[in-house]
């Protein structure tokens, strides 16, 4: 049996995918199974395999910090997608280390890929993973970027960089409803976003393709400012005046702080969005720039607005 991908005929493969049921690895996972491939979800959470299953997916229970369970779930694999989770219930953590905990996963990874014999990896990656220097908390993917590379030169690897997310932007709801504003300390020029639908939909193209060597693929949906953002989101929400209000980095860490925030979290998220400013986000990606995804912020504002309406 085959599957047809674009016209691109494709044998049917086993293929291992992290990240549980969140907003890539859902769809991902639906769009693999409809193409007849064998797919299995690995998750950390046993109430998701019914779940899981449902999709017509196997759901393979375990941590990807544990080395024995990763290399058994990756075994007879044709590919595998990783993804480190960023442990973002750890951002009021005073103690989390962020790249402590990325570090721990990606060396789990690699040991479990050398152990099975998997030769082709797909790794979620991020925008500003090209360097080390101005991409505040987006270093650690640039980190997990070189732990992967030390993989054996037999072990093709796609380094997806997706842009930032469209979902990124719920996090303004409270300032919405008690200030009537967006504020950020970035968003005066045009900037790139994505939806998690499109990263799915490329990585599913990507993955199941004969690939060799190492690649590095950007992935984006729009360019927008904004306030072109804000104008497409108040519009759904019915606040059609809604503005974006470009702040400091200085009050944007206090207002991280005051609510609790990791302190080297908040100064890394900080000096990102500095780097969205002075474009150290966004040089590599010029140079590399993709062809647009299908999935627009008038497509993503009609979530929004719902989950905008069920706060209130």
């Amino acid at each position: 049996m085959v599957a047809d991908l674009c016209g691109i005929k494709t044998q049917d493969m086993k293929i291992i995918l992290t990240g549980s049921l969140g907003h890539i690895s859902k769809p991902l996972a639906t769009e693999l199974v409809q193409q007849g491939h064998e797919v299995v979800v690995i998750s950390s959470k046993p109430d998701k395999q019914a779940e899981i299953e449902a999709l017509g997916a196997t759901a393979a229970i375990g941590s990807i910090k544990d080395v024995d369970f990763l290399t058994s779930a990756f075994t007879g694999a044709d590919a595998v997608y990783c993804m480190e989770p960023p442990g973002a219930s750890g951002f009021f953590d005073p103690n989390f280390d962020i790249m402590a905990e990325i570090r721990e996963m990606c060396e789990a990874y690699i040991q479990a890929i050398q152990r099975s014999g998997v030769k082709r990896v797909v790794h979620l990656s991020s925008i500003g993973a090209h360097t080390d220097k101005g991409n505040g908390i987006l270093k650690f993917h640039y980190a997990a970027e070189q732990i992967f590379n030390s993989l054996p030169p037999d072990v093709s690897i796609i380094f997806m960089r997706p842009v930032g997310f469209y979902y990124n932007l719920f996090s303004f709801i409270p300032v919405i409803k008690s200030q009537g504003i967006i504020a950020a300390n970035y968003g005066i020029e045009k900037e790139p976003w994505v939806s998690p639908f499109d990263i799915a939909s490329t990585i599913a193209k990507e993955i199941v393709k004969p690939f060799e060597g190492r690649r590095v693929l950007y992935i984006a949906s729009e360019e927008l400012t904004g306030n072109e953002v804000a104008s497409i989101l108040g519009e759904a929400i019915g606040k059609p005046d809604l503005k974006w209000v470009v702040i400091s980095d200085e009050q944007t860490l206090n207002g991280m702080l005051s609510i609790g925030m990791n302190k080297s979290i908040a100064e890394g998220l900080v000096e990102m969005n500095a780097g969205r400013r002075n474009h150290i986000l966004y040089e590599d990606f010029y140079r590399h720039r993709p062809e647009l995804g299908k999935v627009k912020m008038r497509d993503f504002a009609k979530e929004f607005a719902v989950v905008y309406h069920q706060n209130n």
